[in-house]
């Protein structure tokens, strides 16, 4: 059973920074993408960042520049560095591992960008 933990949310001021740390536990082997989606109110889940066993990132257009994913294999955790934070990136953030043909959710942290 896999299971994975996020944390390093919480409150920051426009344009401010926040480090997201996701931890995961159990039989891990060979994990393909590691992911950062959000959840803003009343919108749906979206992807935010994917970074594949490679290293190879992709952003999505509002993060672009302000954001970073960063994966650690050996300890199997995936980092989101988010700096120059607007208030439009309030949502509850959720990391995702793929592995084999299974995709594993977090339970989510919640970043609140407010002055």
């Amino acid at each position: 059973q896999v299971q994975l933990v996020e944390s390093g949310g919480g409150l920051a001021q426009p344009g401010g920074s926040l480090r997201l740390s996701c931890a995961a536990s159990g039989s891990i082997s060979n994990i393909n993408t590691m992911a950062w989606y959000r959840q803003a109110p009343g919108k749906d889940r979206a992807l935010v960042a994917i970074i594949t066993n490679l290293g190879t990132t992709t952003y999505v257009d509002p993060v672009k520049g302000r954001f970073t994913i960063s994966r650690d294999d050996a300890k199997t955790m995936v980092y989101l560095q988010m700096n120059s934070l607007k208030p439009e990136d309030t949502a509850i953030y959720y990391c995702n591992f793929q592995i084999g043909h299974t995709l594993y959710w977090g339970q989510g942290t919640q970043v609140t960008v407010s002055s």
